[in-house]
């Protein structure tokens, strides 16, 4: 079976951008530019990724790879061939949590959105429907109140999950406050 990005020329090419850059530090030069071939491994990578059914079917799909590809580069140079012959997999966990981070991103920036839309008074919209017995309704209000519980939950435990972090680092910072400190204790 033939992969889409030969695991060992990738490594090979990763190895040589990282000579030419120890090249250019000792010379004092800019920092080169990446081969055609890493930036077309990544690219190939990041496009393949946002196929997995987990990612398929977001409409910023191209702003998931871009984000992607964008976090590669900018990591590159962590990558050490020393220590690891599968840059396969390095630049795969990369994209992967840059897609986590633009799907959190856009769910945030939605729910704002449908929040700002929940709060303008009803005249605004004038996309109205006549029902049967005459009366006039917004068909978008409707499906907004219907799902705007489940957007406050949401915020809800994202709000309450970062106080209970910044909590227990507050209390691991501060110590006990009962305890008395010792002038060999450093707080």
């Amino acid at each position: 079976m033939a992969h889409y990005v030969n695991n060992a020329d990738f490594l090979a090419a990763i190895k040589e951008y990282k000579k030419q850059v120890l090249d250019a530090e000792a010379a004092g030069l800019d920092k080169p530019q990446v081969s055609n071939y890493i930036g077309e491994c990544i690219l190939k990578i990041a496009n393949h990724l946002s196929y997995k059914p987990n990612f398929i079917n977001y409409s910023y799909k191209d702003d998931m790879i871009l984000d992607g590809i964008e976090n590669c580069i900018q990591y590159i140079d962590n990558f050490d061939p020393d220590k690891s012959s599968n840059p396969f997999a390095y630049f795969t966990q990369i994209i992967f949590y840059a897609f986590l981070r633009r799907i959190a991103k856009e769910k945030k920036q939605s729910y704002i959105k449908n929040r700002l839309i929940k709060e303008m008074p009803f005249e605004a919209f004038e996309l109205q429907e006549q029902d049967e017995d005459g009366t006039f309704h917004n068909a978008y209000l409707d499906y907004m109140q219907f799902n705007q519980s489940d957007l406050d939950d949401y915020m809800d435990k994202k709000t309450a999950a970062k106080k209970k972090k910044n909590a227990s680092s507050l209390d691991e910072f501060i110590g006990d406050p009962d305890e008395p400190i010792s002038p060999t204790t450093t707080p």
